[in-house]
């Protein structure tokens, strides 16, 4: 009975606590994940601008490509 005893009472105190070192109250929550996203968006941005001074040229293979196309399955019609 003494052995049960302190199985459980083993089994209980292991399972109390959390799994994982202390986490920052600074990194939890939506503030943080909207920061880092800006943060990561303004780097990208400031790439693109970097980039974007080169001129681009066009493949002649492409050039026509962007028209409006009626859609494959008209709504509404026969």
């Amino acid at each position: 009975m003494r052995r049960l005893a302190l199985i459980a009472a083993i089994g209980l105190l292991s399972a109390c606590g959390v799994a994982g070192g202390p986490v920052a109250p600074e990194t939890i929550g939506v503030a943080p994940v909207i920061e880092r996203q800006k943060n990561i968006q303004e780097a990208h941005e400031a790439n693109q601008r970097d980039t974007s001074t080169e001129p681009e040229e066009k493949d002649p293979a492409l050039l026509g490509q962007d028209e409006n196309l009626p859609p494959l399955r008209p709504v509404g019609t026969r």
